[in-house]
């Protein structure tokens, strides 16, 4: 198996990697004193607002032993407000730090940043690209809660032309599972041809419904997800795909008994608070899933002899 040295997009992952790495974050749940990446030094460099990504990866390298260095906001508290080129700011980062983690509002800001950095970099989101370890730590949640990833069905719901987090799960799930999805998505809000052209290519079955209560009476795993306010330039086009799907209390006896409901969070109005004690409910168990597979991440990236 071939070493990762960095990640930015779903497709890297190999079966043999995700096996090895879900792996390491059990064994890290059950004890992680037995791994540190002591002196090592995490950069958290974000150019976008976030809370459960950021704060779990600095969490991830602290329960490890490392330490991190940050900017609050880089896109206004960094030199790329003075003009500095992404590449300058990567080439002097990774001189001061052994792993970096960067958000960008740029798609395709994560290649670029690895293309100039001396160490391992890690895609955090890219614009309306990729979110790797978003979907990784999803992945993890659905095999823990079902066992097994193949034959289920997946049914992504809500913003899935400009959802990073939906782009890179699909991805992921169909290179190796057979897996069918069912999308539900305002019409300006459908999922982009690229990957439904790679779902042909792997010959993965999916449709679109456009009645919310059939598509997640027929699903495994209900996949939410916010209309992103933040990627409208036309704030009609998105007051029309808002707040159009939502879990509440009468969604629930329309969901199978073993289905599981995963949100990559924030949550607007697609999930009622009222349904969060439904075990079914997975969204919080998700994000915290994100330190675990964060940390065996960092510490795969920190030591390639393990990834054989």
């Amino acid at each position: 198996m071939s070493h990762l040295s960095h990640v930015v997009e779903s497709q890297q992952f190999s079966l043999d990697f995700l096996e090895k790495l879900f792996s390491l974050a059990d064994q890290m749940r059950a004890d992680k004193s037995q791994y540190n990446v002591n002196g090592k030094v995490l950069a958290s460099l974000f150019y976008e607002p976030s809370t459960r990504t950021r704060l779990s990866f600095e969490s991830a390298m602290l329960q490890l032993g490392g330490t991190v260095i940050s900017t609050e906001n880089a896109k206004e508290f960094s030199s790329h407000s003075k003009g500095e080129s992404l590449e300058d700011s990567i080439r002097v980062i990774s001189g001061y730090a052994d792993i970096i983690a960067i958000r960008h509002f740029e798609i395709g800001t994560a290649k670029r940043a690895a293309s100039a950095s001396k160490v391992p970099v890690i895609n955090a989101g890219d614009g309306a690209g990729q979110h790797p370890t978003q979907a990784l730590l999803d992945l993890y949640t659905i095999k823990r809660s079902f066992d097994q990833l193949d034959g289920l069905t997946i049914c992504m719901v809500g913003d899935l032309r400009y959802g990073r987090t939906v782009r890179s799960l699909s991805y992921l799930l169909a290179r190796f599972f057979k897996v069918k999805f069912i999308f539900v998505a305002p019409p300006i809000c459908k999922m982009n041809q690229d990957i439904l052209d790679y779902f042909n290519e792997m010959n993965i079955e999916s449709e679109d419904e456009d009645d919310f209560t059939t598509a997640v009476s027929k699903a495994d795993c209900i996949y939410m997800t916010r209309i992103q306010k933040e990627r409208f330039l036309d704030m009609q086009r998105y007051d029309k795909a808002y707040n159009q799907y939502r879990v509440d209390n009468s969604t629930i006896p329309h969901l199978k008994e073993n289905a599981i409901v995963l949100h990559p969070l924030p949550r607007l109005e697609e999930i009622n608070p009222e349904v969060d004690k439904d075990p079914r409910m997975k969204y919080f168990e998700q994000a915290q899933n994100g330190v675990w597979v964060r940390m065996a991440l960092i510490y795969l990236l920190l030591n390639p002899e393990f990834q054989a």
